[in-house]
């Protein structure tokens, strides 16, 4: 028996087995969550119920959060499955690559503004909207994911940064509407993992290096730190906790030079 057990958990964004999303999945369901998934489109298909079958769960669905009908369609099918639903979890976030490399004045188009906002922050509203009568009364949790490129600019982040921002700041209006219905909703700002989306950014390789030194515990944080995170915010043992963005970073956010010392361990 987890502290999740009993839990009905949707999770969003699994794509490979390196991804956050993934390892919020495994401590979901390592906690005692049931869980249900979705695939952005058929090339993903296969991976994704490989990867729901390895975590018990045959519920998988399609749902591309830029067609407002297939996320409709999302919570009609996860109502076929479960009366009630306890969390969502949003690991979604996109911008173009070319928009991921360069100076954010001379890259950064219309276009590419509006779809990093539309998937990386409008996206969770929409997805509460549609799934709002699945979660009343169930003190359920609505969790997503940042990072401090929200706060401060960071190389080659650029749009993104500005998307993030617009996310958090849609946590916390989000918190203030869901509130009085018993649903939180907060954030996690986890610190740089390697995963295939920050392949995306350039010398992504360097800013890991760069982050391992000046974090307090001397290293990076992992998949897995992460996901026992985001276990706790999606269960009653945060039932006090809403609106707030967590850091899962190892203290970085915290520092403003790190160590004047080169070496790597305590």
């Amino acid at each position: 028996m987890g502290f999740l057990s009993g839990k009905k958990i949707l999770v969003l964004g699994v794509a490979s087995k390196l991804s956050i999303a993934s390892g919020i999945a495994a401590s979901l369901h390592r906690n005692g969550a049931e869980l249900a998934f979705t695939y952005q489109n058929q090339k993903l298909k296969d991976r994704v119920l490989k990867f729901a079958e390895g975590w018990g769960s045959t519920i998988v669905h399609p749902c591309d959060v830029t067609d407002d009908s297939q996320i409709k369609d999302l919570f009609s099918k996860i109502g076929d499955s479960w009366e009630n639903l306890d969390g969502i979890v949003h690991c979604l976030a996109y911008a173009p690559a070319n928009e991921l490399n360069g100076n954010y004045v001379d890259v950064t188009t219309r276009q590419g503004f509006l779809t990093a906002h539309e998937i990386s922050s409008y996206s969770l509203v929409a997805l509460a909207q549609e799934g709002r009568e699945l979660m009343k009364g169930r003190n359920g949790s609505l969790l997503t994911l940042s990072y401090l490129g929200a706060l401060r600019s960071l190389p080659n982040y650029n749009v993104m940064g500005l998307a993030k921002a617009s996310l958090e700041s849609n946590v916390r209006y989000m918190a203030a509407s869901l509130g009085p219905e018993g649903t939180r909703v907060n954030g996690i700002s986890a610190g740089p993992i390697k995963t295939l989306a920050a392949a995306g950014i350039k010398s992504f390789r360097k800013m890991l290096e760069h982050n391992a030194k000046q974090t307090p515990l001397r290293r990076n944080v992992t998949i897995d730190e992460v996901g026992n995170a985001a276990a706790f915010l999606c269960s009653d043992l945060a039932s006090g906790v809403s609106g707030e963005i967590l850091y899962v970073d190892g203290g970085f956010n915290t520092t403003a030079m790190g160590s004047l010392n080169d070496q790597t361990a305590p």
